[in-house]
């Protein structure tokens, strides 16, 4: 018989879990999906990793201003509205009958994203304490690679059968049904910094700097992908500038500054989703153009890494309550980096079998890599940075997963051009494929120290 405390912990864990499983399905079912919308729309392929790149580029925009007003306004508050506004969005994606419209309801659905993302873990941080906080983590990270598991497999089934827009479809009922379960299992709202300035000048400054620096990737190394670039990071430099004189920043970057823990773990994340997210978009195109398969079958392919995700997370971490999460996490930052080396060498002639190993290997790297690595970030901050953690863990995964499909975007550009993708440019979509793999290998090698250099966990006080 549960406790009126366990009763709240374990709906409170329910509830993030749903949620968390929502975001992730849809982006890895729309992924399979890309190359039937490409062909309905006639889309060449960069404005077809729109589809994609521009989900994430407003997640990522938006993750950070949504955590701080969650931390002031209420957590569960944002957390419900991001639901809401993720089912509306969702259902007019299905709708919609062109490329650009898609991609504009595809900007909402990322709104949607980043008022869950920025909340859901912080909701559970705040109510698990620190030696059962690495099992919550690793639960709520498994329904996140659930959904990653099952979009491939779900979303190319759904697309064979009865179209692209059935997956948008797909999500609708489940919304409705974390919207139930907000609404009748969370009791409790958390505010800890209620009352204090919204900071809507850095909000701006970091929306900007973001936008600049993607819209320069696919463009370079043109002049005007250089200048956009330039441009970007010259507005990041005034929103750091901005924020550390700010009294109520947005992103408090003096945590960045004091907790080397927070620093490392964070910049670790960022290294990690850099090198691996844009794999199952790559591997999309790779396994429909190269190997023939239709979208159902390239789906089954795809799920052995979010399911060896989905099996081996909780238990990394559990793992991370007893033993460093540090350690835990540099090891899967290494077996990624071995099976991105791995890829790097993919080619006409690769076999389904030795695709799929290397899939499940990289998806043992990145169960041991993120739950760990998520508590070493929630586990050192006070409560009342708790939301801006979140939000901070959250950007790092978007920016990243926005840097993984842009570097993708940027060598499509370079090798295919403003080209539809057909028989006559297979090869230079092979190399760009092959690139992409040396590009991230490295990165994950080099991520390898971050997480090293993050030290022993900081925890902070309750």
């Amino acid at each position: 018989m549960l406790n009126s405390s366990q009763t709240e912990k374990y709906s409170t864990l329910l509830v993030a879990s749903v949620a968390s499983f929502l975001t992730p399905f849809m982006g890895s079912a729309t992924n399979i999906a890309l190359p039937t919308i490409g062909a309905e729309f006639s889309s060449d392929a960069i404005t077809l990793s729109w589809v994609a790149t521009a989900y994430l580029l407003a997640v990522a925009i938006f993750l950070i201003p949504f955590g701080r007003v969650a931390d002031i306004f209420g957590r569960k508050k944002i957390f419900l509205y991001g639901i809401i506004l993720f089912t509306i969005a969702s259902l007019l994606s299905g709708l919609t009958n062109n490329i650009l419209t898609l991609i504009f309801y595809r900007v909402l659905q990322a709104i949607g994203s980043a008022m869950i993302f920025s909340t859901s873990v912080a909701i559970i941080t705040a109510v698990f304490p620190p030696k059962e906080r690495g099992r919550a983590m690793g639960i709520a990270v498994g329904a996140v690679y659930l959904g990653l598991s099952l979009g491939p497999f779900a979303g190319g089934i759904l697309t064979q059968y009865f179209g692209w827009r059935s997956i948008f479809f797909f999500v609708v009922p489940l919304g409705l049904i974390a919207i139930y379960f907000v609404l009748t299992k969370l009791k409790n709202e958390w505010a800890d910094s209620k009352g204090e300035p919204f900071d809507w000048i850095g909000s701006g400054l970091y929306a900007i700097a973001l936008s600049f620096i993607m819209l320069g990737f696919p463009r370079l190394p043109k002049v005007a992908g250089i200048t956009y670039l330039l441009i970007g990071i010259l507005f990041l430099l005034v929103f750091i500038w901005y924020e550390l004189r700010s009294k109520y920043p947005v992103l408090d970057l003096h945590i960045f500054q004091s907790n080397i823990t927070f620093r490392y773990s964070n910049l670790a994340a960022l290294i990690n989703y850099s090198a691996t997210f844009a794999v199952a978009f790559l591997l999309s195109f790779y396994l429909q153009y190269f190997k023939g398969l239709d979208p159902q079958s390239a789906g089954f392919v795809l799920v052995a890494q979010p399911v060896i995700m989905t099996i081996f997370s909780p238990w990394a971490g559990r793992l991370s309550d007893r033993i460093d999460p540090r350690i835990i996490s540099s090891a899967g930052m290494s077996v990624s980096a071995l099976g991105l080396g791995l890829l790097a060498f993919i080619s006409t002639k690769t076999s389904l079998v030795h695709l799929v190993l290397v899939l499940m290997l990289l998806g043992m790297g990145f169960a041991l890599f993120s739950s760990p690595n998520s508590n070493s970030i929630m586990s050192s901050v006070d409560r009342k940075h708790l939301g801006i953690a979140s939000a901070s863990l959250g950007t790092m995964r978007m920016i990243g997963q926005m840097l993984s499909m842009g570097i993708a975007m940027m060598l499509f550009a370079f090798y295919i051009g403003q080209h539809k993708i057909d028989s006559s440019n297979l090869d230079q979509l092979l190399k760009s494929l092959q690139t992409a793999f040396i590009i991230f290998a490295f990165l994950c090698f080099l991520g390898v120290f971050a997480s090293l250099a993050r030290g022993k966990m900081q925890t902070s006080k309750e």
